[in-house]
């Protein structure tokens, strides 16, 4: 298969072609590992590809036989390396699989390599000291986003159609915005952490994935949705496959728009004018939309003090299992300078400090459950800027605390984190594209606590009466003389 012809296909349009018989899992492989030579020396989003040593049987789920990447944090593949993005873990190899990796070859997938994450996914940029900095394939000099920005970078440049990805403050969704991609969170206990953490970050972090294509990303949840034994959430399973949601009406929604960001954050007038166009589309939908303030039971200073000391004190607990474990210091031969300053910040917060932020965590959630109650959305910009230059969100970062890093990332996204502290799922839809640099832009969706179904029929919907796929990158595989 060329590239050219494989790049055209999502996920479940690739295993369909394996169930016919008309291409093999082995043919795919190659076709994914010809994209990645042909493009991550432009854009730097994969760390390693290894040969692939699972065999699917075509048909025996809705992805068997489809190339995959998993990110380098949060799930371990037996024998294979997983470094965290820092060079605190060089070398660190799993010993077996996680059960996030266990659900991913049940459901036929091939994963045949890692994406790059920024240190310890400490960041809304993906430059990591230890791989280098990804690359937008949209425009080379600006950021791919992050946590998940290799993986972003690579489903958006073609070399695989759906892939990993983590969140635990916009992770995902940033990405899909710089990237043109969807990519939603699920709800808080939705997949599995096991065995090896009962959460991340007190439950911030989730798995999830992005995808070119809504089903894409609904038909790999319900693949690996649901809980494993002592997991301490759990959320409800959905009435239905979310895969069949994708294609139901939405039917006529309440959806209030936030359009400027909680902390006094301005969005930009590319963004606002995306926004703007996609109340029209709502609207045009048949969907009810208003402007809406909306509290988040605290004002924005105690959420940032709170969300400081919830992350470092996780972060820097890592932190030490990993110095011990490898026999490496904690100084900045091992530690990129906002790593360390948050380390050294969290080593600083004391037992009660901890529980006031976790008490935080609960008014933020409550407040928010509330809005739920009476609409069934709310929109807002998944960021208030179009994507940044690389290096610009490092500039000056040596003389920040841990509090001032974590200032600096939800500035740049500030929309996405209240989510993660309420655990409801959200997720950003390439709706729109600007105008001036044909950069996309993501539009946040989030609905109350286990409702992806809901999301995902708007999803649908709005990938049908505004397709984004026909939309490719600078850099993009099908793009590939000969191939």
């Amino acid at each position: 298969m060329r590239i050219a012809e494989y790049a055209r296909f999502d996920a479940v349009g690739l295993a369909e072609l394996v169930a016919k018989g008309e291409v093999t899992p082995g043919e795919l492989g190659a076709a994914a590992r010809e994209a990645a030579q042909a493009v991550n020396p432009r854009i730097n989003a994969i760390v390693e590809t290894w040969p692939a040593d699972d065999e699917p049987t075509p048909g025996s789920t809705p992805l068997a036989g489809v190339p995959f990447l998993i990110k380098d944090i949060a799930v371990a593949m037996a024998g294979k390396p997983m470094e965290l993005g820092s060079r605190l873990a060089v070398g660190n190899v799993a010993a077996a699989d996680s059960a996030l990796m266990v659900r991913f070859r049940r459901a036929g997938l091939v994963t045949f390599g890692r994406t790059s994450t920024p240190e310890m996914a400490y960041s809304n940029t993906t430059e990591p000291v230890l791989y280098g900095a990804t690359r937008n394939p949209w425009d080379l000099e600006r950021s791919a986003g992050g946590s998940s920005g290799g993986a972003g970078a690579a489903v958006a440049a073609g070399v695989v159609p759906l892939a990993h990805a983590t969140d635990a403050a916009g992770s995902i969704r940033i990405p899909a915005a710089h990237n043109g991609l969807f990519g939603l969170k699920p709800t808080r206990g939705r997949v599995s952490m096991g065995p090896d953490f009962d959460e991340v970050f007190n439950g911030l972090a989730v798995h999830g994935s992005v995808s070119r294509t809504v089903r894409d990303s609904a038909v790999l949840l319900d693949q690996i949705r649901g809980p494993e034994p002592g997991d301490p959430y759990f959320a409800q399973e959905p009435s239905r496959p979310y895969a069949q949601e994708v294609t139901r009406h939405p039917g006529s929604l309440r959806i209030g728009v936030l359009g400027q960001a909680w902390g006094g954050r301005r969005t930009t007038a590319p963004v606002a004018d995306a926004l703007s166009r996609t109340v029209r589309l709502l609207e045009s939908l048949g969907h009810q939309v208003e402007e809406v303030s909306v509290g988040l039971g605290v004002d924005w200073e105690e959420f940032l003090l709170a969300g400081a000391r919830q992350w470092t004190a996780n972060l820097t607990a890592s932190i030490d299992e990993l110095a011990a474990a490898f026999g490496r210091p904690v100084d900045s031969s091992t530690l990129e300078p906002p790593t360390l300053a948050s380390y050294h910040y969290g080593k600083r917060v004391s037992g009660a400090e901890f529980v006031a932020a976790l008490a935080i965590r609960n008014r933020v959630a409550r407040s928010l459950a509330r809005y739920f109650d009476t609409h069934d959305m709310l929109l807002t910009p998944t960021l208030p800027q179009l994507p940044l230059p690389l290096g610009a969100l490092a500039e000056g970062a040596e003389a920040l605390d841990g509090l001032g890093w974590l200032r600096r990332l939800f500035d740049v996204s500030p929309f996405t984190a209240a989510f993660n502290v309420a655990g409801t799922p959200a997720m950003s839809v390439p709706v729109a594209a600007d105008a001036g640099t044909g950069l996309p832009v993501g539009m946040q969706f989030a609905a109350g606590y286990g409702h992806e179904g809901r999301l995902f029929r708007l999803a649908g919907q709005l990938e049908q009466a505004s397709p984004w796929s026909g939309r490719t990158p600078a850099v993009w595989a099908g793009d590939q003389p000969g191939r």
